[in-house]
């Protein structure tokens, strides 16, 4: 299966799924809000008008606070459907705060990036058709996959380029492209216990979209290279230590710890807003930087030997396990 480039420049995979809405409002997200409703912002209209099948959206008037929830259809990992939809989520947000009232608050103040999965954030790339475009040195495709992947990325790392505060909710494991998603987002809450890894290393890769470039603005390049290297599986807690997630939860409470968050975050916002935008003046996150990464990537993806081809399938194999425990979860 080849990707194919629509006439707007995105990635098109046809899938032909179902189409389901986004919700506004209600659910888990809301667990412990407060107060009377909140009239959303006109702006914020755009978000519910979406229609996507492998994430929920919910988003909270009162602190204009978006709660992106993934839920692939395939597999717990980036499929194309998923990146599909969540690039239809970020291009909504932009087009909120072009279509919003000058004497309106900002339609969005957070972005929350979370799960649906049981015991999954997002396990990476899509393994599967990674081995079968190597196997069939689709170099377009792998690209094409890939530039899907740093397009979400990039706006979480800068905001959305509107000074929206982006928290990336991790409430299970989180490996490759699932970790470096997390990464991309300015805060993370972890609940206990949760694992993150990058284990490209094992089948002879490296996480090629921003990995590198988001732990060296965390931690250092030095650190950011020995953690790709080592492959090694980390817990929420031993990254909370290295300074990597900055708020832990204890299990089960992630949503309510984000609430907390955010409301600690809203009292705050201004000097926030303007610390992260500071930040990226002193250390820019240039798309070109990802792309350029991304390049690299293919290239040694195409590089990669038979036996590190079946290691790589074997990982999928793994990943399709864990989704069996959604589908045994909606029975």
């Amino acid at each position: 299966m080849s990707a194919t480039i629509d006439l707007r420049g995105r990635p098109s995979f046809p899938l032909g799924f179902a189409r389901r809405k986004f919700r506004l409002g209600s659910g888990s997200a809301q667990a412990g809000v407060r107060g009377a409703p909140h009239h959303a912002p006109r702006g914020a209209a755009i978000l519910s008008d979406l229609s996507c099948t492998e994430v929920d959206l919910e988003y909270d008037a009162g602190l204009r606070t978006a709660w992106c929830w993934m839920n692939p259809a395939d597999a717990p990992s980036f499929t194309p459907g998923l990146l599909r939809d969540l690039k239809s989520y970020t291009d909504a947000i932009h087009e909120s705060f072009r279509t919003a009232d000058a004497d309106e608050p900002a339609p969005l103040t957070h972005s929350v990036l979370c799960s649906r999965l049981p015991g999954v954030f997002n396990l990476g790339g899509d393994l599967d058709r990674f081995a079968h475009w190597i196997r069939e040195r689709d170099r377009e495709a792998l690209r094409t996959y890939a530039y899907a992947c740093i397009d979400v990325l990039h706006d979480n790392a800068i905001g959305f380029g509107h000074s929206v505060l982006t928290i990336a909710l991790v409430q299970g494991d989180a490996l490759g492209g699932g970790f470096e998603t997390a990464l991309s987002c300015q805060m993370i809450v972890a609940e206990r216990g949760v694992k993150f890894g990058l284990p490209e290393i094992l089948f002879n890769l490296f996480p090629g979209m921003g990995a590198l470039s988001l732990l060296a603005r965390r931690i250092g390049l030095g650190q950011a290279e020995k953690l790709v290297m080592s492959g090694q599986i980390f817990t929420a807690e031993e990254l909370h230590a290295m300074g990597v997630v900055q708020v832990l939860a204890e299990p089960g409470d992630g949503v309510a710890e984000t609430h907390r968050l955010i409301a600690r975050n809203m009292r705050r916002r201004n000097g926030l807003s303007a610390i992260y935008k500071a930040s990226q003046r002193v250390w820019p996150l240039p798309y070109e930087e990802l792309r350029d990464i991304v390049d690299i990537w293919v290239d040694a993806a195409l590089a990669v030997d038979p036996a590190d081809l079946r290691k790589m399938e074997r990982l999928s194999s793994a990943q399709d396990k864990r989704m069996s425990v959604k589908v045994a979860a909606e029975a």
